[in-house]
């Protein structure tokens, strides 16, 4: 059951990070959002508040330890305790190797590798103790396949792949009952391409979503489903994208 869960979010200030705000709170689920832009956190929080849910939120910055073990802290001081973390943070600022923007690959590195340890880092002795925890975090379907123009954010999915699926067999192993979901999206209409400065791989990807793209209320309905199942069954991985894309 989704109703009274307590259930972080990174990223939570637009796309798949708030349609899964909005969908968890319409389902009773307490939700903690976290971004750094705070004047979204705070309008998508008083919408939430003004529908009859349950919200709080926190400017995060998810490459920064602090941050991430502030907002844990958060959860547990508003209402009383975390079930789960979605970990959704992330940039992608495609662009081919020779083009060395060597800045945007570092920073693809930061958010989407180091914002997925940190978040993991300040959950992990929470869900330990209790022996319970549900932790989702969103790869890529260039997480799955190669992409021209996508080595550097492909590299940072497959990471997110790798240790998720780690992280799963651990857990088990560790009898510590912390479940795993990872989801791989394909063309989803959220500002991902907004991070794009690559001339030629912006219009390449802004051709791709214009003739696929689909809502990230799609997802959030996945993330929904994983979320609902029972605590003695996890699914750890979902490829959610438009019915008609090839991938």
């Amino acid at each position: 059951m989704i109703k009274d869960k307590v259930i972080i979010i990174t990223g939570a200030s637009a796309g798949i990070g708030e349609a899964s705000a909005r969908l968890l709170a319409e389902k009773g689920a307490r939700v903690v959002l976290g971004a750094r832009r705070e004047e979204n956190l705070k309008r998508i929080h008083d919408e939430i508040k003004q529908n009859g849910g349950e919200a709080v939120y926190q400017v995060l910055d998810v490459t920064r330890q602090e941050d991430n073990d502030r907002i844990v802290q958060l959860a547990k001081d508003t209402f009383g305790g975390v079930d789960a973390i979605f970990l959704n943070a992330g940039l992608m600022p495609s662009s081919p190797v020779s083009a060395l923007k060597t800045d945007e690959w570092h920073r693809m590195v930061d958010v989407n590798i180091k914002g997925v340890l940190n978040g993991v880092a300040a959950v992990m002795p929470t869900f330990t103790d209790q022996k319970a925890g549900h932790i989702l975090a969103v790869s890529s379907v260039a997480g799955l396949k190669n992409y021209p123009g996508a080595s550097v954010y492909g590299g940072t999915k497959w990471f997110v792949r790798n240790f998720m699926e780690v992280l799963r067999m651990e857990a088990a192993m560790e009898e510590t009952n912390i479940r795993t979901a990872t989801l791989y999206p394909a063309a989803i209409n959220t500002e991902l391409l907004s991070t794009i400065t690559d001339t030629g791989a912006r219009q390449q990807m802004n051709g791709l979503y214009e003739q696929y793209g689909i809502s990230p209320r799609r997802v959030a309905e996945v993330v929904a489903f994983a979320l609902d199942l029972p605590e003695d069954t996890t699914v750890n991985e979902f490829t959610v994208g438009p019915a008609n894309q090839p991938w």
